[in-house]
């Protein structure tokens, strides 16, 4: 039975009885430490965090990419006591930055040479910030920034302290606060304890099926949930070895480590999937079935709604089966996930174990199975609300503890969830709600269609008008009045676009997700040069 526990302990406790089994392997290069180095490295990182004012409670950010250093540098703090900021090192302005830093009061960054330039940029703003620290060579640029320390040089020059062991943290303790980047408004911090992560692991191990002969691929970002619970807090919990990618391109790298690796999990977006079964022709089939995939027991997909289609295609042409899930960074963050034995197709899945589920409607009110309504959660993997706002934690549960996800679902009898749409991505046209994945899915179905993403823009009258961003199939072409004519046939009048614009690529964040807000923004900046050229608006047209 697997006993919950700090993350420190849990990692303290793998490498005591595996001391020389391989932990973290760094794909495409010859980087790899045992559970024993990595201890010693953990240990040695939380003496110097110590000697450099970090104590228990205290916030630092971590922005880097994958690889065993940032590892390193969030275990450090774990073993303090101190708290986690990671932060997308994809987000490089200075008020995003800013904001989040000096929303948590952060004390120190852990970054690398090739961002350090924008958090150094934003020293004079951030009065809480001490100390940066890169894990590679200190750049020239900032050399003269006395903030700045190399990482691995801090280390050799710190000595033991009783202090780092006293100050163990509690099941009750934060982790981490992640900062959820939303539709709307500033970012909020989601505070994640050390006892919702393991509450997570614990079930997650069950639902999984894993064994000690099971071996991670850490693909996406470590700075999101999915990421860091699935790819690296799991498997070090449970003393597994995790193969590490740093950059998704050049794939070569990573395929070649998994076949040499024999790795059995891989957990990924739907965008992944998609990019590996296209390439799946000829030899290139050939050595994807037999080599990277060869020991892989099913791939694991969330962050993105699946397609039948990728998931088809994928596992006729890769012969290994998709399991698509469904969490929020607010849960740990899964929440629910099809089986190898019991699968339902445009499920996310069964609550997994120790996670209750209820759907209500928009009065708050529990509606019967196979009815659409909110998904709201419960369980030992919740969140203990927002970092410093009290009425976003407010505003987030219902009066008797319920998580509101803000997601439409339907639960059948079965326990199985169907994810129609997020409530806020909701569009009301003439006081009837579009659920825009609903219409997405349709659209999808056009043999032209490669993805889309549709909005409501401002119709100037109070409501809003539906736009369509679209992006063809390669090769493929349709002409704007057949494309009409499609949409018309399709789809019921008030769910119909109004507009719609064929691009070469959505924009989207580090997890391929489709950033509707760029989108949104976009659609405006258009509609208002319409207008001021004398244009009719297009709600006009209808």
């Amino acid at each position: 039975m697997i006993r919950r526990k700090d993350l420190y302990t849990s990692l303290s406790d793998s490498a005591f009885r595996f001391p020389n089994k391989i932990a973290l392997v760094e794909a495409g290069t010859e980087k790899k430490v045992s559970y024993h180095e990595l201890l010693m490295q953990v240990d040695r990182a939380a003496d110097m965090f110590f000697e450099h004012g970090i104590r228990k409670g205290d916030r630092v950010a971590v922005a880097h990419r994958n690889s065993i250093d940032t590892v390193v540098a969030n275990y450090g703090l774990y073993k303090l006591g101190a708290v986690a900021i990671p932060m997308n090192f994809m987000v490089t302005k200075p008020e995003e930055i800013e904001y989040i830093l000096n929303n948590a009061q952060v004390k120190a960054v852990v970054t690398q040479a090739e961002f350090i330039r924008h958090y150094v940029k934003c020293l004079p703003n951030m009065p809480t910030v001490e100390t940066i620290f890169t894990t590679d060579e200190i750049p020239s640029s900032v050399q003269g920034c006395d903030k700045v320390q190399f990482f691995w040089k801090e280390i050799e020059k710190s000595t033991y302290h009783d202090e780092t062991a006293s100050a163990q943290a509690t099941l009750d303790d934060l982790a981490f606060i992640l900062y959820t980047s939303g539709t709307t408004g500033l970012p909020k911090g989601a505070m994640i304890t050390h006892g919702n992560l393991a509450a997570n692991v614990i079930s997650c191990a069950q639902i999984f099926k894993i064994t000690d002969d099971d071996v991670f691929l850490c693909l996406l970002p470590m700075f999101h949930s999915f990421a860091w619970t699935t790819c690296v807090v799991i498997p070090l919990y449970l003393n597994l070895k995790v193969v590490i990618v740093a950059n998704v391109m050049p794939a070569s790298k990573w395929l070649g480590a998994m076949g040499t690796e024999k790795v059995t999990l891989i957990l990924a977006v739907p965008q992944i999937y998609a990019v590996l079964s296209k390439e799946a022709k000829g030899l290139k089939q050939l050595y994807l079935r037999f080599w990277p995939f060869k020991n892989v027991r099913f791939g694991i997909s969330g962050a993105a709604p699946l397609t039948q289609e990728i998931k088809d295609r994928f596992e006729e042409k890769i012969g290994v089966k998709i399991l698509e899930g469904y969490g929020l960074t607010e849960t740990s963050p899964v929440v629910s996930v099809n089986t190898e034995e019991l699968q339902k197709i445009k499920s996310v899945g069964p609550a997994i174990p120790a996670v209750s589920t209820l759907v209500v409607d928009d009065e708050g009110h529990e509606v019967p199975r196979n009815t659409e309504g909110e998904l709201c959660v419960k369980g030992p993997n919740l969140f203990k609300g927002y970092w410093g706002n009290e009425k976003a934690t407010r505003d987030a549960f219902t009066e008797d503890g319920w998580f509101k996800t803000g997601d439409i679902v339907e639960v059948d009898d079965d326990g199985f969830i169907f994810i129609k749409d997020r409530k806020k991505d909701m569009i009301i046209i003439k006081g009837l709600k579009v659920f825009s994945a609903q219409v997405e899915a349709i659209i999808c179905e056009h043999p032209a269609i490669e993805e889309c993403a549709i909005i409501g823009v401002p119709d100037g009258r109070g409501g809003e008008f539906i736009k369509l961003y679209a992006v063809k199939k390669e090769g493929v072409e349709v002409s704007d009045a057949e494309f009409r004519k499609f949409l018309k046939t399709h789809l019921d009048n008030y769910k119909r676009p109004r507009d719609f614009e064929f691009v070469e690529e959505l924009p989207k964040n580090a997890l391929r997700k489709v950033l509707k807000r760029e989108l949104r923004k976009d659609a405006v900046e258009k509609l208002k040069k319409a207008i001021a050229a004398g244009a009719v608006a297009p709600a006009a047209q209808e």
